[in-house]
């Protein structure tokens, strides 16, 4: 029996104790790493996340009687009980279930014949770690729903209302990126995602058979998205798609960066905001090149260079972070960069398999003579997207 399996079975087994009464089925859904393409899914641009192992997993019933009761192993409290009738955004001071919650209310928004229920979670995902729990926590729920009711949805279509529940529910105006990773993902393979038409395409990307690892360096710096200065940047980058003149930051080319740099000279903030994203888009789509073209390592300076620009014209970096990717290149990889919304959670780190156990070695030596909290460092290799489990 996998891990998977097993989680399966223990999700199922605590659904018994909580609600008294076996649960329909389990599902399962990952948290993510976005390998390249950071902060650009918001402005209709190129993305290239892969699902970790680490997953969500949800326990659930369907109810006809209109209430929704949700508990989670990893959340302080009891049972939480709302009413489907009475879902109403934004969710103010709902914790954890405002994600679930969200979800049922973005199906019954559209018109799905979606009722009460009851779910119960557990998750290995770690969180604020930038691995995406959140979306995790919403396809998961969307995935039991759609099959509760069977109703089929398509995977991208379960994907947008997670995405919905966040920015209408849960008040977080994200892209559509990690939703999309986690109902779409496959396994062996990174996503190559257009965020504007949601065309995609699985990338191969089994690192193992190339002599590669791909780290993930979990700095425990717990960001929060709702803080605001998410919004903010998001903000930025429309007023720059306004100032410039076109849809999104997506539409202008990367050759014709250096105009559109010198027509917003005179704001510093969102030209460097702009800046970041159009090269961003250039990476994504170097980075699929190289990947086509049997080129793994090739993508390590785009890694650094990305971290660089996050860093430096997004300014969400933070000296965790940056001593994550500066000690990891310093000790031998052959690149890094921080992934996620920033301000915290986790760094990417592409090495030799062979360099791995030094660079790691390296990572928590560097993090302990800064006074930092140990770091968790763990390979990331691609798994699918949301499933069914037989528990």
């Amino acid at each position: 029996m996998t891990d998977t399996e097993h989680g399966a079975a223990r999700t199922a087994a605590a659904f018994q104790q909580v609600y008294g009464a076996e649960p329909a089925g389990t599902w399962a859904a990952p948290g993510r790493v976005n390998l390249i393409g950071e902060h650009t899914d918001y402005n209709d641009g190129f993305v290239m996340p892969l699902a970790l192992p680490h997953t969500t997993i949800a326990a659930a019933a369907p109810r006809t009687d209109g209430v929704l009761r949700l508990h989670s192993a990893g959340a302080p409290g009891g049972i939480v009980t709302l009413r489907t009738d009475d879902l109403r955004p934004p969710a103010t001071g709902a914790g954890w279930a405002a994600y679930p919650a969200g979800v049922v209310w973005a199906m019954r928004e559209a018109g799905l014949p979606i009722g009460g229920a009851d779910l119960h979670y557990t998750s290995t995902v770690p969180l604020g770690a930038g691995l995406s729990s959140s979306a995790a926590l919403e396809v998961a729920t969307a995935l039991a729903l759609d099959d509760l009711h069977g109703l089929g949805l398509p995977r991208e279509e379960l994907a947008r209302l997670a995405q919905r529940a966040e920015n209408a529910y849960v008040g977080v105006p994200c892209g559509i990126m990690d939703q999309t990773a986690a109902a779409c993902c496959t396994a062996g393979h990174a996503l190559f995602l257009d965020t504007r038409d949601l065309t995609r395409r699985h990338v191969p990307f089994e690192l193992a058979a190339e002599g590669l690892r791909l780290l993930v360096v979990d700095t425990r710096v717990r960001h929060q998205l709702g803080d605001g200065a998410y919004a903010e940047r998001r903000a930025g980058c429309e007023r720059g798609a306004r100032a410039l003149g076109v849809h999104a930051l997506r539409d202008i080319p990367y050759e014709h960066l250096p105009e559109a740099l010198d027509a917003l000279a005179g704001d510093p903030v969102v030209r460097a905001l702009v800046r970041h994203i159009v090269t961003e888009n250039h990476r994504v789509e170097q980075t699929v090149a190289h990947l086509d073209a049997g080129r793994p390592r090739a993508i390590g300076p785009l890694l650094t260079a990305g971290h660089a620009s996050l860093r430096d014209d997004f300014k969400i970096s933070c000296p965790e972070l940056d001593l994550a990717v500066d000690t990891a290149n310093a000790a031998g990889a052959l690149g890094a960069r921080m992934t996620g919304g920033g301000f915290g959670g986790s760094a990417l780190v592409l090495v030799e398999a062979d360099a791995a156990p030094a660079v790691t070695r390296a990572l928590h030596t560097a993090f302990a003579t800064a006074g930092h909290t140990a770091p968790r460092i763990f390979p990331a290799v691609p798994g699918p997207g949301a499933h069914r489990l037989e528990a």
